[in-house]
């Protein structure tokens, strides 16, 4: 990531999490939380966790016995999500593309993303990503916020099930 526009850095991370976490993460964290309906011994694949807000959400929704792999472009918002969100259990953070995600074909149960998909250069290769991931039969749930709706909905929506 070269871009300095497209880093998180210095005090950024911790601003993001103070600040905005409190305005727009919260209230759609628990909510889409408890959408995702993973069972004991699932796997859900979160992309572009930030700071770990809704890992937060995530870890304390669905069973323990659920791994959670929480994933972002940027280090060091990886680096805050492991300060402060590290000791979640059953939880890592992993640093990904996700226009070029890490995992086998068919690796998770679900793939989440509550804000981040408005960041993905490629909304449409970023989805189909994300469905290359899935097992079949399971879903990608994502909340998005901005006004491009056609843009994510339509892919999104091909892929819950």
């Amino acid at each position: 990531m070269t871009d300095s526009h497209a880093q998180f850095l210095d005090s950024i991370p911790e601003n993001y999490d103070a600040h905005l976490g409190l305005l727009l993460f919260h209230f759609y964290g628990s909510d889409l939380a408890r959408r995702v309906g993973v069972t004991v011994g699932g796997r859900v694949l979160e992309l572009a966790c930030g700071t770990g807000i809704f890992t937060q959400y995530l870890r304390g929704t669905l069973a323990v016995e659920v791994e959670i792999v929480a994933t972002d472009l940027n280090e060091p918002m990886l680096d805050f999500a492991r300060d402060k969100r590290g000791e979640l259990e059953n939880v890592s953070f992993e640093q990904a593309d996700t226009l070029s995600l890490p995992f086998a074909d068919g690796a998770v149960d679900a793939v989440v993303c509550q804000f981040g998909v408005m960041f993905f250069p490629d909304k449409e290769a970023g989805m189909r990503e994300a469905a290359r991931v899935l097992k079949s039969g399971w879903r990608v749930g994502t909340r998005r916020q901005h006004r491009a709706r056609r843009v994510i909905a339509k892919p999104v929506c091909c892929l819950l099930r």
